[in-house]
């Protein structure tokens, strides 16, 4: 099983989580082998989970040859900079010129607040959700312009910013739908990117439906006991 293999690479991960399903795209583009290990994150976590992130307790974590690296843009990075030319690709997501790498970082950080701000939609109601709605409009028109007429984020070719915002494309729906907001009037050229983005092996092989992110959210609406 994958929870005893010390060697290679092991992810441990939750199958709808964006920020696991980022190291999932980052392993395809890279063209890395692993093994998957599907965590329980409602009901008891794993002793491999609690002992390989004692501090969070959460995934995703990806194990190397035993150790574990934690946070999921900590992971892309680790990626990067543990298989420069490995894997079948040979790519890399994070630009050569440091400046620029460190834009392609900060967007990719920025973009957690689609999610930090999604889950305060579908938690909380009245003004707070009305607050909510404006701020995550707000990051979804910044990041609109930061993309602006490119293809990706980082120009031409598929990076490490866009690894990091693309799998909450699929939750996007349901924060419509709670926020009663369009992406695609608030954020054309970014919904347009998210369409291009589905066409790549690496996003449709790791992303799930809007609806199966829908009833996600349902299940842990009632989880949660929130009407």
């Amino acid at each position: 099983m994958a929870e005893e293999k010390n060697e290679g690479l092991v992810l441990l991960d939750f199958w709808v989580s964006p920020f696991g399903q980022r190291c999932r795209i980052a392993l395809a583009e890279k063209g890395i082998p692993y093994d998957y290990s599907e965590q329980e994150l409602l009901g008891a976590k794993s002793d491999l989970l609690l002992r390989s992130n004692p501090i969070h307790k959460k995934i995703p974590v990806l194990l190397h040859d035993g150790r574990p690296v934690c946070e999921s843009l900590v992971i892309l990075n680790y990626l990067d900079e543990a298989f420069p030319d490995q894997g079948s690709s040979g790519k890399l997501l994070l630009p050569a010129d440091p400046y620029a790498r460190a834009q392609a970082r900060f967007w990719a950080a920025y973009s957690d607040k689609i999610y930090e701000l999604g889950t305060r939609l579908w938690k909380l109601g009245g003004e707070a959700r009305a607050q909510a709605r404006a701020e995550l409009l707000q990051v979804l028109t910044n990041l609109d312009g930061e993309l602006g007429d490119k293809p990706f984020f980082g120009g031409e070719e598929f990076g490490f910013v866009d690894v990091a915002l693309v799998p909450f494309v699929p939750w996007l729906p349901s924060y419509e739908r709670y926020g009663e907001f369009r992406v695609e009037e608030a954020a054309p050229r970014l919904a347009a990117w998210g369409r291009r983005c589905a066409e790549r092996e690496s996003v449709s092989g790791s992303l799930h439906s809007p609806e199966k992110v829908d009833e996600f959210i349902t299940m842990l609406k009632k989880h949660y006991g929130i009407e």
